[in-house]
């Protein structure tokens, strides 16, 4: 077990403890850890993970409660000799219900707070996208999965979610990489299509100058998502008054920025050079984050003043949002692929006007280019 994840904050923790827990359970379930085997020690799996001892007691905690590891005094922790059948059903009915009465009782939960099913499936997409965002990319294709890496976005979580209705039998598996991250993904084989936001400010043109530079000599195809509108999210009310981009300079602001190699940080690096702001001199430039999500959450719960992100992210926290510029998302593959049948499904559902009507039900998003492919 290897991570490159490095731990930023206590919430990464939190975050951490769970992943580390899952690559484990998978690993148990699908018996690359048997009974009796004995896991590397806490102070071992804090250098391999590069984070405290607490976080892997939780991990290991959690999963001696479901009844997958036995932790003795002397004899460190192992593989359960024992383990609950149903557990190992990765792809069972029991499983699947288990899982289901889970949300179900979640849904309850929520929804005797106070939140409507709307909150409800927003926070819950949210939270995917946090974990697409941490989640490993896969290295080989299994069988009829259609490897997407790329910009964070909320009509692409969407269409990981339906991907049924409109190809059946194959799904869409996402990563959240970032823009330049899924291009580079795609260059080195290990994504099947690419979502990206890139600003070039010598061209003044999205995506383009970025597919020439990185594909040299193939043809590309750069299929129009959608145009977002893009701008600072901000405390409800906006009580500090935030108007435009000048205002991340202010030095009683605390910024939540996005990670290096995304659309957003593309896009705000060339605005502060353009405005002659240096970004070591921004509170809070390198506190970074992987989504929209994130940023707004950070907004929300008081971490941060204000954030450059996605309307769709500020409306869904009921925060104030100041446009500040409309970005243009789209989906990259080389142009060989056209033929292949996931392809023309999910270009054929573009080009319809039900991806204009579902994708324009998202705040902030623009489908009048919807469909419309670009050769690069």
């Amino acid at each position: 077990m290897k991570s490159a994840y490095i731990i930023g904050s206590m919430e990464d923790e939190l975050y951490l403890y769970r992943r580390i827990a899952n690559q484990i359970r998978r690993e148990i379930l699908e018996g690359r850890l048997k009974p009796g085997d004995r896991l590397p020690s806490i102070r071992q799996q804090t250098k391999t993970w590069n984070c405290t001892q607490g976080t892997i007691q939780r991990a290991y905690q959690e999963l001696a409660a479901l009844g997958l590891l036995v932790s003795q005094a002397g004899k460190g922790t192992r593989v359960a000799g024992s383990i609950d059948p149903q557990l190992m059903q990765t792809q069972g009915p029991l499983r699947r219900a288990s899982l289901v009465q889970k949300a179900d009782a979640f849904v309850l939960e929520a929804v005797a707070a106070g939140f409507d099913l709307n909150e409800v499936g927003q926070a819950v997409n949210m939270a995917l996208d946090r974990w697409r965002s941490l989640e490993a990319e896969v290295e080989t294709p299994a069988e009829r999965i259609l490897r997407f890496s790329g910009s964070h976005d909320s009509a692409v979580s969407w269409l990981a979610g339906n991907m049924r209705e409109i190809y059946p039998g194959v799904e869409l598996k996402v990563t959240f990489s970032g823009s330049l991250g899924g291009l580079m993904a795609l260059a080195e084989g290990r994504a099947d299509l690419a979502g990206c936001h890139l600003w070039d400010p010598e061209t003044r043109v999205y995506n383009l100058p970025f597919i020439r530079k990185l594909f040299p000599g193939r043809k590309m195809a750069a299929v129009r998502l959608a145009d977002r509108r893009l701008g600072w999210i901000l405390r409800a009310g906006n009580p500090l008054g935030i108007t435009g981009l000048e205002d991340i300079a202010r030095p009683e602001l605390h910024y939540v920025n996005r990670q290096p190699g995304s659309g957003t940080r593309v896009w705000l690096d060339a605005a502060l050079d353009r405005l002659g702001v240096d970004p070591q001199k921004i509170n809070g430039y390198a506190d970074e984050k992987h989504t929209h999500a994130e940023v707004a959450l950070a907004v929300a719960e008081g971490r941060a003043d204000l954030g450059l992100g996605l309307e769709a992210a500020a409306a869904a926290f009921q925060l104030a949002f100041v446009f500040l510029v409309k970005e243009s998302y789209d989906l990259v593959f080389p142009a060989s692929d056209l033929e292949r049948q996931p392809f023309k499904a999910i270009l054929g559902w573009l080009a319809g006007e039900q991806a204009r009507r579902r994708l324009g039900d998202l705040i902030g998003y623009d489908t009048q280019h919807t469909g419309s492919i670009e050769w690069v």
